[in-house]
């Protein structure tokens, strides 16, 4: 018999196929492959934590899957080099380490991202927003969620989803993304136009989105 894998805050806003791994906390600490520790070498300290630790979290859900340990280089994106017939996306930001990886047999392509629940710097609105989507934000409900921080979010998740698919850079102000209350939101990618799903939650202090493409997403 075999045990089902834990639910984790991160796990719980995406299916079941996807394998999830995540630490809260300070960087989890493991080993780098070779050519990891070639291209880490040199950075600072912090780089190097964050490298680490997001490494080490992508070998778990790929073990999860099944896939023996390979080197996760980035790739011209900035973003892993997966292995063929996986699909994965990482993320960190203080006090969060966390990676999410599935067969294409499953997903075409996925993001995540985390961000912590504060409102964003002076000014990082008006350069990744439209005013539509500004004009949004007031309209949603008041109280603990950042939404300006949110929106951030979710632009950056359905930005590593889409540039497996499209192999094209966006800035963050042409992918557009509507919130809802209800911890879903809709995205639209300026180079896969299709509008997207993805999900959201808060939870000790960090906020984390998802977004996941279908298979029928990608094929006429």
């Amino acid at each position: 018999m075999t045990t089902a894998p834990p639910i984790t805050a991160l796990s719980a806003l995406l299916p079941p196929t996807v394998h999830c791994t995540e630490a809260f906390g300070p960087p989890p600490h493991g080993a780098l492959l070779d050519p990891e520790r070639r291209h880490i070498h040199g950075r600072s300290p912090r780089r190097q934590r964050q490298f680490t630790a997001a490494r080490t979290l992508a070998r778990q859900a790929l073990t999860e899957l099944g896939h023996p340990p390979t080197p996760l280089l980035p790739g011209p994106g900035g973003a892993p080099d997966w292995p063929s017939g996986i699909a994965g996306s990482i993320t960190h930001c203080t006090g969060y380490t966390a990676c999410a990886a599935t067969r294409t047999t499953h997903l075409a392509s996925l993001g995540i991202d985390a961000e912590p629940a504060e409102p964003l710097p002076h000014g990082v609105l008006d350069l990744t927003a439209t005013a539509d989507e500004q004009r949004h934000l007031t309209r949603l409900p008041r109280g603990q969620t950042p939404w300006d921080r949110l929106l951030f979010s979710a632009k950056e998740a359905t930005y590593k989803a889409c540039y497996p698919l499209t192999r094209q850079w966006a800035g963050l102000a042409t992918i557009t993304v509507h919130l809802r209350p209800d911890h879903t939101f809709t995205a639209c990618h300026p180079h896969h136009p299709t509008p997207h799903h993805g999900r959201w939650t808060a939870t000790e202090g960090i906020l984390i989105t998802t977004l996941t493409i279908p298979r029928s997403a990608t094929t006429g």
